[in-house]
Order: C-alpha cells, then sequence, then structure tokens
C-alpha cells in the first residue's frame, strides 16, 4: 500500500475517533499514532471532561502512547490529527521526538504547523518533524463545522426558551 493510501486509512480512523468526541460533548478532534502500520494509541479531546485545558488529543495520545512504551521518545512513529495541532501541541510533538504529522484541516486561528506558526521545521530547535496537511481535509473541516453548527443551533434555540 503507498503512503498516500496509508495516510488515508489511518485519517480515516482518526476520524471516527473525532466523531466518538461529538458523542460526549467534545470538539471533535482526534487523534493516532502509529508505528510500523499499527495502531499504538489513539484519542480524542477531553477539556470538557476533564477540564484540563491541556486534554488535546494530541497530548492524550502522546501520554498513552510514552506510558505504553516505556519511553519519551516515540521515534519512527507518525501522528494523525484530525486538525492542524496548537502550539502546545506542536511542541510536544517536537519534544516527543515523532517523526511525521499528518493532519486533515488547516486551522488559520491556531494552527502551529505551517498556517500561523511553523514549530516542527523551525530550524533553532533540536528535532524537526516532517508535516503533511490537507489529507481528508473536506471530511475533518466537515466534521467539526457540523458540530459547531448543532452547537450554536442548541444555543440559539435554549436561548429562546428563556426569553
Amino acid at each position: 500500500m503507498q503512503q498516500h493510501e496509508l495516510d488515508q486509512r489511518f485519517m480515516q480512523l482518526a476520524l471516527e475517533e473525532a466523531s466518538r468526541a461529538t458523542a460526549v460533548g467534545e470538539v471533535p478532534i482526534a487523534a493516532i499514532l502509529v508505528r510500523s502500520n499499527d495502531v499504538l494509541a489513539a484519542a480524542h479531546n477531553l477539556r470538557e471532561a476533564l477540564q484540563d485545558p491541556t486534554a488535546h488529543a494530541e497530548m492524550i495520545v502522546i501520554r498513552k502512547a510514552a506510558e505504553q512504551l516505556s519511553s519519551w521518545r516515540l521515534t519512527d512513529t507518525t501522528l494523525y490529527v484530525t486538525l492542524e495541532p496548537c502550539p502546545m501541541c506542536a511542541g510536544a510533538i517536537v519534544q516527543s521526538r515523532i517523526v511525521r504529522l499528518v493532519f486533515g484541516a488547516w486551522d488559520p486561528k491556531a494552527g502551529a504547523c505551517g498556517s500561523l506558526f511553523d514549530i516542527p521545521a523551525d530550524r533553532r530547535l533540536n528535532h524537526r518533524v516532517d508535516v503533511v496537511g490537507g489529507v481528508l481535509e473536506q471530511e475533518s473541516q466537515s466534521l467539526l463545522q457540523n458540530f459547531f453548527r448543532l452547537k450554536r443551533g442548541r444555543t440559539a434555540s435554549n436561548d429562546e426558551h428563556h426569553v
């Protein structure tokens, strides 16, 4: 199987994980960490459930994989994320020595992997990450847009009931 096909397959798994976030009221962003075509860890955002601003999907996956491997060095891995990582997550990706990052939708407001910043490619850092953006981009965008559309719709209808 070619790399592009593998990227799409694993991104599809990330989208399925992101759908689980929607079901529990979390923003539908998910991450999957892969080594040798095996999934090491998968997670979706848990900021609301944990009331933790660092409970992004990427951070949770990195923690899970490091615990599983008994190592903070996640070498020879690829991280699949449905949305371009923020500065915090991009920093954690670099610090954990992930080799490759593949993401779905670009995030022009908070993206730190090519949009607003480009932390994984910053030559001043001691590790760089190969980045591929826009894999199943439309599907990733649609999932987020639908979530926020429904959330706003519920809020608007709830507000009308309280008037």
